[in-house]
């Protein structure tokens, strides 16, 4: 069964959202052998879960059966779960796989004070892609006194008042002893519905992620095309498909670099742990393709968007963009004044599940023009993400849309 809804962890680093992951899903979702040794989130990670109720104790969870009075549960929703890093250095990858979330989980740990530099930043973000259904998770509380938790309890309230999260829950956990996770499961099902998704759309999938699956020394008659991982914004994808990925791949002509378009056909489909014959919008999917492996290996394709031959999006080398840039840096210690943007400055642009880094070319009253370093495949319309380099990082100061 399909997944029917992504649901994002967002948050400062160390706060549990990869823990957190674990009880809703019982997947590790670091596995990058960085992200082992150093122990956070560096990419993406997915895992799914089956939410159960039992009808007897009213207790929901991720068991088919209850684990207090062992009854079998009902069934009620499958969700995909993204992970995304909090690392300030990472917030390129937490934006684009905001991309392809339908709704959020907000980490808080208890036993800091809030807010932490990247739960503030994260939470602008939400507001700027457009997340509006987010449950907020008060984690760790296993660590801090009732006295103590209460008054996290109240900064939560204070930092959200005004925001996309001001009437989101506040749910009360500790992940490390999975205490609360039925009441968290419960917040997740009545606060965050799934969307409705329209079949008759042209398919539109975005990339977060892409892998070589093959083992060092597979022969060469075993080895299987490239996997391609993320989700369908719109649309639908069937086994058997030719499917087409833009930007594409790097490549030169008459002394002039450009993208050239791939495609491939699907030779198989993943999603929730089953091997589907199609794929409609919701949660998230991996697809097999015929494409040479070394495409899509290192995520080589990641910020790619996939559907129908000639039905995707324009490719843009370029973009004249009106910003509307924030009162000041977010996450920043000091309450630094966000400054207008200057002709031949480096920005980076966060669009769909892609990230590039572009060039200021020219400025006028309300408006300036990019010049892309990688290109960028996306409709009118869509919502762009603007950071700033300041000192070894870059930090969010606005937003866009494309036009």
């Amino acid at each position: 069964m399909q997944p029917e809804l992504n649901m994002g962890l967002v948050g400062h680093v160390d706060h549990g959202k990869t823990t957190i992951t674990q009880c809703l899903t019982n997947k590790w979702t670091d596995t990058h052998s960085e992200e082992i040794k150093r122990g956070i989130t560096i990419r993406l990670g997915y895992a799914d879960a089956s939410f159960y109720k039992c009808n007897k104790c009213e207790e929901y969870s991720i068991n088919e059966k209850c684990v207090k009075c062992k009854e079998k549960g009902e069934f009620v929703k499958k969700v995909s779960f993204v992970d995304a890093p909090g690392h300030e250095s990472l917030m390129a990858t937490m934006l684009s796989g905001a991309a392809i979330m339908d709704g959020a989980l907000l980490i808080i740990a208890a036993n800091e004070p809030c807010p932490q530099a990247q739960t503030e930043e994260h939470l602008i973000a939400l507001n700027i892609v457009g997340i509006k259904n987010i449950v907020i998770v008060q984690n760790k509380i296993d660590l801090v006194s009732k006295q103590e938790a209460l008054k996290n309890y109240k900064q939560i309230k204070d930092f959200v008042k005004g925001t996309v999260a001001e009437n989101a829950p506040i749910i009360p956990i500790s992940a490390k002893y999975k205490i609360n996770i039925s009441m968290l499961i419960e917040a997740i099902i009545k606060n965050i519905p799934t969307p409705k998704r329209d079949l008759n759309k042209e398919p539109i999938m975005f990339c977060a992620r892409s892998f070589d699956v093959n083992k060092p020394g597979t022969k060469v008659k075993d080895l299987v095309g490239g996997v391609i991982g993320g989700s369908l914004k719109q649309g639908q994808l069937n086994v058997g498909d030719e499917i087409e990925i833009r930007p594409g791949i790097k490549a030169e002509e008459h002394n002039k670099v450009i993208w050239k378009p791939i495609t491939t056909k699907i030779i198989g489909i993943k999603s929730g742990g089953e091997s589907l014959k199609s794929v409609v919008a919701g949660g998230s999917i991996g697809i097999l393709t015929a494409l040479d492996p070394y495409l899509t290996k290192s995520d080589g394709l990641t910020g790619s968007v996939i559907g129908y031959r000639d039905k995707l999006p324009d490719v843009w080398y370029e973009l004249e963009l009106e910003p509307k840039l924030l009162e000041r840096i977010v996450g920043a210690k000091d309450k630094l004044v966000v400054e207008p943007i200057k002709r031949m400055e480096p920005l980076m642009l966060n669009v769909n599940s892609s990230a590039t880094v572009g060039v200021v070319t020219e400025l006028s009253k309300n408006k300036i023009h990019i010049r892309l370093k990688i290109p960028v495949c996306a409709e009118k319309g869509s919502r762009i993400t603007i950071s700033r380099m300041m000192g070894t990082r870059w930090r969010l100061i606005g937003y866009a849309n494309i036009s």
